[in-house]
């Protein structure tokens, strides 16, 4: 026996005395995922004359993980810089004219991340934001001179996120929010200081869905206020700073599209354990330009209480925004139902209006029968307000006329929210005379553009559409067409017949081509390369099958390169992730296009194609509830009867080796592995990616609360 033991002591000692030590490199064609540059992004002047090229990176590197970081009342905060953690940035810069393809790169960018560009209204300047060790500053490029110089020395503090700055309409600079303490006054906790935790501040029951990164001690909220308050600053393009107000944790400040006035919205004490800051009481008014208090807009207290359900809103004045075709009116919603959309009431929510100099008491525009969404403005005479239900998840448009809110709307759609075939696109805007986008409104101020998806039985089919709203009537101008999957990304002309479109194959990468549809003409305007292109080749099929219970389903299959049918099956990862729905017309679907561009990302299961595996993603796993049906009542045997199909397909197509099959899933999709394993005989192996799977804690509703 002990001769036994020595020789596996022996055996096994030798065996890790030869296991490599150190970082373990993958495979160089898998790090070359990693490392593989994302397509650039782009930004367009107003004057529709540039186009700035923004050059992304690939994953982030593991300096730039490892920066500091706290988790408080929902948000990630980098506290050296007070700036979000983990945020992404450019690497470089190039402006591109759309009149004549001039290329013009900005080849004198500080050290360090450069982030949020835009174009000054006059399209005269390009600014940035500058993250550096130090934390993030206010740069500009001046396109007449082609030279970068920083702003103002001083630093914006970010960690409440939104805007980091915005561009005065009249293009002389900025307004921004700036640290108000330096990252060494941080306040530290002493054993002394530790107080019990009282979880309640208001004395009322609150039932809440769960949220990570909540404030759990009186030092996290210290700690917070301390990372959040900024001081608001309007800064000149020559670098006068001006402070304006007192300092505050401010979460947004927008101006008036005449510029006169600024909104601006500050979180308020007492803090919460229960909800993240996005439910925190919340002051909102208005200022003048120098900082001055007009009015109070909105007091808002603790969002704990909110009833429960997806369509359940605060009580009082919420959605506050400036009216887009007016000098200086704010809109808002209010609740009539208590914030609870269960409760029985002829109009869910009420909008108003409020005119400067804010004087005069507000007017009430509209009454909502549902649950406001949203307005979309075009003029005195044009506007379109949304309302939505979540129980049957319909979505409703109406075009209005503000000037007489009483006269009756004019449907223009209703639908459920996961319908897309239905979906008539998105409004093309244009710049007002304010240079706010509005709804772009012609012919007897009864005619817009529609541009969208176009999702269809055979896929995505982008598309812009002329529709009227005296006939009820639209006309196709234009479509993408196959084998490429082109989309719309704006207009650059005064009346939309030329676009910037962004357009892809199955192995094309996506590049930005200038659309005439007027004369039907078609002009590259970038050549980015293949990102990987070790995987040229791969074969992209979107797959038309059907459940047991009559329900269609598709997925997408990729096959690894250079591989045939004929070869016999071969090993397949499936990934997916289960959703829900209401209605099995909506749930079956076509959500792709055959004729997107594979793109093989480090993050995806499409890694696994250079590994022989054919990959099958997003095979459709709907979870159905009709009628009185929660979907969640028969997820286990809708979840299965999916996975069944999937598989059978595979199999029957000569593709798939059936006892070589595995199941993988994000979050939900991880909680879909598990029961798929635990209930199914069909994979023989899952890869459960950071699971979600405690459904005790969404108690409330299917996959949410």
């Amino acid at each position: 026996m002990k001769r036994l033991i020595l020789i596996f002591l022996l055996v096994s000692s030798s065996g890790f005395a030869e296991s490599p030590t150190g970082y373990q490199a993958p495979p160089k064609m898998m790090a070359d995922l990693v490392d593989a540059p994302r397509r650039p992004a782009a930004t367009v002047s107003d004057d529709k004359q540039w186009v700035a090229l923004l050059h992304r990176p690939g994953a982030p590197g593991i300096v730039e993980l490892a920066q500091p970081e706290e988790k408080l009342a929902g948000l990630r905060i980098n506290p050296a810089i007070f700036a979000p953690s983990r945020s992404t940035g450019y690497t470089g810069i190039e402006l591109r004219s759309l009149i004549t393809g001039e290329k013009v790169p900005v080849s004198d960018l500080p050290e360090g991340k450069v982030m949020n560009a835009a174009f000054s209204p006059d399209s005269k300047n390009l600014a940035f934001i500058l993250e550096t060790s130090a934390g993030l500053s206010l740069w500009n490029y001046r396109l007449e001179t082609g030279t970068t110089s920083q702003v103002a020395s001083e630093f914006i503090n970010a960690s409440l996120r939104g805007s980091k700055f915005r561009w005065k309409h009249d293009s002389s600079g900025f307004y921004t929010r700036l640290t108000f303490s330096s990252a060494d006054q941080k306040p530290l906790q002493s054993v002394t200081d530790i107080k019990p935790v009282i979880q309640t501040t208001t004395g009322q029951k609150a039932a809440v869905r769960t949220y990570s990164n909540l404030l759990k001690t009186p030092y996290d909220g210290d700690l917070f206020e301390f990372l959040t308050t900024s001081r608001i600053a309007d800064i000149s393009l020559n670098g006068e700073v001006r402070l304006l107000g007192k300092a505050g944790m401010y979460k947004s400040f927008t101006a008036s599209p005449d510029g006169q006035f600024l909104l601006v919205s500050q979180l308020k004490r007492p803090f919460s354990y229960l909800v993240p800051q996005s439910r925190f009481p919340l002051l909102t008014e208005v200022w003048t330009t120098d900082g001055e208090l007009v009015t109070q807009v909105a007091d808002l207290p603790s969002g704990e209480t909110i009833p429960k359900g997806f369509d359940s809103v605060i009580e009082g004045r919420r959605s506050i925004t400036w009216r887009g075709d007016k000098a200086a009116t704010l809109v808002w919603a209010e609740a009539q139902d208590g914030g609870d959309m269960s409760a029985e009431a002829e109009h869910h929510d009420s909008v108003y209006t409020w005119n400067a100099p804010f004087k005069e008491p507000p007017q009430r525009l509209l009454n909502i029968e549902r649950r406001f969404a949203g307005i979309e403005w075009g003029n005195d005479d044009f506007a379109i307000v949304t309302d939505w239900r979540f129980s049957d998840r319909q979505l409703r448009a109406w075009k209005f006329s503000p000037a007489a809110p009483a006269t009756d709307k004019v449907l223009f759609q209703q639908r459920s929210y996961n319908d897309r075939y239905n979906d008539p696109g998105n409004f093309v805007t244009a710049k007002n005379e304010f240079g706010v986008d509005v709804i772009k409104v012609f012919g007897d101020n009864d005619k817009v553009l529609l541009t969208g998806r176009g999702a269809s039985p055979e896929g995505n089919i982008p598309f812009m559409d002329e529709f009227d709203f005296g006939t009820a009537s639209k006309q196709r101008l234009w479509q993408s067409e196959a084998p490429y999957y082109e989309q719309i990304m704006l207009p650059i002309n005064d009346d939309a017949t030329r676009v910037l479109t962004l357009r892809e194959s199955v192995n094309e990468q996506p590049n930005f081509f200038i659309r005439d549809i007027k004369n039907n003409s078609l002009t590259q305007f970038t050549e980015f390369p293949h990102p990987s292109p070790a995987f040229v080749g791969i074969k992209k099929e979107l797959i038309h099958y059907q459940r047991a219970d009559g329900v269609d389903l598709t997925g997408t299959l990729y096959l690894p390169p250079g591989y045939d049918e004929s070869q016999g099956p071969i090993p397949v990862l499936m990934w997916a992730y289960p959703l829900e729905y209401r209605d099995k017309a909506v749930a079956s679907q076509v959500t792709d296009s055959p004729y997107e561009f594979v793109r093989v990302s480090y993050w995806g299961p499409l890694p696994h194609l250079a590994q022989g595996f054919a990959v099958f993603d997003d095979p459709k796993m709907p979870i159905i509830g009709t009628g009185d049906e929660l979907p969640n009542d028969n997820f286990r045997q809708q979840l299965v009867e999916s996975a069944i199909a999937a598989v059978n397909v595979l199999v029957s197509r000569g593709i798939a080796d059936p006892d070589r099959i595995a199941i993988a899933g994000h979050s939900y999709g991880a909680f879909m592995v598990a029961n798929l394993l635990a209930h199914s005989n069909l994979f023989k192996a899952g890869i459960a990616r950071s699971g979600a799977y405690n459904r005790s804690l969404t108690p409330f509703g299917f996959q949410g609360e």
